[in-house]
C-alpha cells in the first residue's frame, strides 16, 4: 500500500515537473513570437505599405537562403541623388531621438544593433549619421578589436554579453559577437567543426537576450568589391583620411570570396524570427543610412516605449520663490 502511495506521488512529482516545464517553454514561444512581430515593425506601425524606404525587403527570413551575389549593392529604389534624402533621413533622426527618449524614461527594455561589414564597409559612418541627435546618455557604442588575453581566456561570447545593453539603452555593436563565425573561420583560427557550432550558439545567445527584453537587430553593409577598392583609393589619395588605411586592408582584399562565402553562412544560418538579419545596399551611403534610420525608428515605435507614470499629487505642488 505504502509502494502504490510512493509510485503515484513519485508520479505526480514528475508531471508537475513536466507541466512546468511545457509552461516554460511556451511562455519562451510567446516571448519571442512577440518579439518577432516587433523585429517586423511595417507589419505594426506601416499605415500603407510598403514603407518608403522599403527596408522589409533587406531582411532575410528564417526560412530564406540568400546569396549575396544575388543583392545589388548599387541599389537605391526610386532615390536618386543624395539630395533627395536629407530631408527624410532628418525625419527619421527626429523620431529616432523622441522614441530613445522614450526608451530611456521607461527603463524596462533596450536595443542592441550588429553592424557587420566588409572593410570600408561603413560601419562608423553609419554610426556618425543615423544616431546623430541622440542623446549619448542613452546609447552606447562598443567597437570589437582584436581579443585581449584576459578575452582569450573566457568563452568567445564572454566579452560581448558583457556589453549587452541595459534597461533603456540603445547599444551598437562595431563588429560583433559574428567575429567567431567570420574572421576565425576565414583564418583558419580555429577548426570547422568548433566555427560551426558557433552558429547554434549565437542563435541561442541572442534568444537569451530576447527573453531578457533586449531587442535584437542586425544590419550587413553590402558593397562591391569595386566600391571597396575605390573607397581604399581615397583613403589614400586624401591626406586627411590616410590615417583610416592600413596595409592589412589589402591583404584581406584578398580574401574577399572567402569573407563573401563566410558572411552569407552566417546570414543564412542566423536571420532568425527574433533577430533578423538585414542585407542592406551600401555602395550609395545616403540610401543606406536612410535605411538602417527608418528600420530602426519603426522597431522602436513597434516597441512603443512609454514614459513613466509621474508621482501622485504634483498639481498640488507649488515651487517656492
Amino acid at each position: 500500500m505504502n509502494q502504490d502511495s510512493d509510485r503515484t506521488n513519485n508520479l505526480t512529482s514528475t508531471d508537475v515537473a513536466e507541466a512546468e516545464e511545457r509552461e516554460t517553454t511556451q511562455a519562451a514561444e510567446r516571448k519571442a513570437n512577440s518579439v518577432a512581430d516587433v523585429v517586423s515593425p511595417e507589419t505594426l506601425v506601416v499605415n500603407e505599405p510598403p514603407p518608403k524606404p522599403d527596408y522589409p525587403r533587406y531582411r532575410v527570413s528564417p526560412d530564406e537562403r540568400i546569396r549575396l551575389t544575388d543583392i545589388s549593392p548599387d541599389t537605391c529604389e526610386h532615390y536618386k541623388k543624395k539630395k533627395y534624402v536629407e530631408q527624410e533621413l532628418e525625419i527619421q533622426r527626429k523620431r529616432l531621438a523622441v522614441l530613445q527618449e522614450r526608451l530611456y524614461a521607461e527603463n524596462e527594455r533596450s536595443v542592441l544593433i550588429v553592424l557587420q561589414a566588409m572593410d570600408t564597409g561603413g560601419k562608423d559612418g553609419t554610426i556618425k549619421h543615423v544616431f546623430r541627435g541622440i542623446n549619448p546618455q542613452g546609447c552606447q557604442v562598443w567597437s570589437f578589436k582584436k581579443p585581449t588575453d584576459e578575452e582569450l581566456s573566457h568563452d568567445f561570447l564572454w566579452r560581448y554579453h558583457r556589453r549587452a545593453p541595459r534597461r533603456g539603452m540603445i547599444t551598437i555593436f562595431n563588429r560583433s559577437h559574428y567575429e567567431d563565425v567570420l574572421i576565425v573561420r576565414v583564418k583558419d583560427l580555429v577548426s570547422e567543426e568548433v566555427w560551426r557550432q558557433h552558429y547554434r550558439v549565437i542563435n541561442e545567445f541572442e534568444h537569451m537576450l530576447t527573453l531578457d527584453n533586449i531587442v535584437v537587430v542586425k544590419f550587413f553593409l553590402h558593397i562591391s568589391r569595386d566600391e571597396q577598392r575605390r573607397r581604399l583609393e581615397s583613403r589614400l589619395e586624401d591626406p586627411d583620411k590616410r590615417w583610416k588605411f592600413s596595409i592589412n586592408d589589402v591583404n584581406e582584399r584578398k580574401l574577399w570570396d572567402d569573407y563573401q562565402q563566410a558572411y552569407e553562412d552566417a546570414i543564412n544560418n542566423c536571420s532568425t524570427a527574433y533577430a533578423p538579419w538585414y542585407v542592406v545596399p551600401s555602395n550609395k551611403k545616403w540610401y543606406r543610412n536612410l535605411v538602417i534610420a527608418r528600420a530602426i525608428a519603426d522597431t522602436l515605435e513597434a516597441m512603443n516605449p512609454q514614459y513613466p507614470a509621474a508621482a501622485e499629487g504634483l498639481k498640488n505642488i507649488v515651487i517656492p520663490r
